[in-house]
């Protein structure tokens, strides 16, 4: 995850980074740990700056980890991700994980309880985000089929690690709501039709750069729409479409990641979308996640804006705006 300018860091390597600004092609507004995905993730931005944005679901915690493994509990439909108490220990995560990543492989496709399950997904993430160190035992416990699974979204996560501090104010941006899982995998499939390059790869990108087109704003650089691509870039690649349609911005992508290299060396075209390569070993990471079994698409797609402030971590539900009527939703206690 691309970093922000720090203060004391030399010249040099300010001209450095603003010089590769001018090179890229806009910002990832959230990533997801994504959040980042083991949970508070900053905002990935093409042009060098970094949000604190947090990806996953619940506040920190410093509540001990109990030695035994709790029981497995079962998934129960709830409306909205801040009514779900996430897992308060390392047996907890691992349990959860064990379930829920089993849970969104399985031949139940039913719209709600996948919802939930990636809700779920979320937080289990975003408590390993609050407690690093319960990263390895957690792992250490996972069933052979699960570890490899969790292992990338750790990866990610770990690839784009670099935070800014807490702000201390709400973004302004709204946050909308997706077209439906399937449509998303029309236009994948439309893309990888026409440039060869697997569909996971531009799920993985709408995923980090908006959470599938669920946030609605621009970055300092100027970039726009679910893609996030600067005006110079959307006029070579636009195709004369809309910079805000999810199908039109998805298909611009694949044609600039094919001029850039794609499919035949997906690094070197993932990093000409973002020059920083933690950005390509998260996109990496979730692509290849997806690839391997493309029922865990349906996990990420559901996941969630979360954002940090000094305060704490806040949703900003679908349909919140500044100044809306739906607002930022605190954290339930853990």
């Amino acid at each position: 995850m691309a970093g922000p300018d720090a203060t004391g860091r030399n010249l040099r390597a300010h001209r450095r980074r603003q010089r590769r600004r001018r090179t890229l092609i806009g910002i990832p507004l959230a990533i997801v740990l994504v959040l980042g995905v083991v949970g508070a993730a900053a905002l990935v931005t093409r042009d060098g700056d970094t949000t604190a944005v947090d990806a996953s679901a619940g506040p920190m915690t410093t509540d001990p980890a109990p030695t035994t493994m709790p029981p497995t509990p079962a998934t129960t439909l709830v409306p909205s991700p801040d009514r779900i108490d996430p897992p308060r220990s390392a047996d907890a995560v691992a349990a959860t994980l064990t379930r829920v990543e089993r849970e969104l492989r399985a031949a139940d496709r039913d719209p709600g309880r996948l919802r939930v399950l990636g809700w779920e997904q979320q937080l289990a993430y975003r408590q390993l985000s609050n407690h690093a160190d319960w990263i390895a035992p957690v792992v250490a416990a996972l069933p052979p089929d699960v570890a490899p699974w969790v292992q990338a979204n750790l990866d990610a996560s770990a690839a784009l690690s670099r935070l800014t501090p807490p702000q201390t104010e709400l973004p302004d941006w709204t946050i909308l709501t997706p077209p439906p899982a399937d449509v998303l995998r029309g236009y994948y499939a439309e893309a990888e039709q026409q440039s060869g390059i697997p569909w996971a790869y531009f799920a993985s990108i709408h995923f980090l750069e908006t959470r599938m087109g669920r946030i609605r704003g621009n970055s300092t650089a100027g970039a726009q729409g679910p893609m996030q691509f600067i005006p110079s870039s959307w006029a070579a690649h636009g195709n004369g479409g809309d910079v805000n349609d999810n199908r039109d911005a998805i298909l611009a992508a694949a044609r600039y990641l094919k001029v850039a290299g794609g499919p035949g060396d997906m690094d070197k075209a993932i990093f000409a979308y973002n020059h920083d390569s933690g950005y390509v070993r998260a996109v990496q990471a979730y692509a290849q996640n997806m690839l391997a079994e493309p029922r865990a698409y349906d996990g990420y797609y559901q996941w969630q804006v979360y954002y940090r402030t000094v305060d704490q971590a806040v949703l900003l539900p679908e349909g919140y705006t500044v100044g809306g009527p739906i607002g930022a939703r605190t954290l339930p206690p853990t």
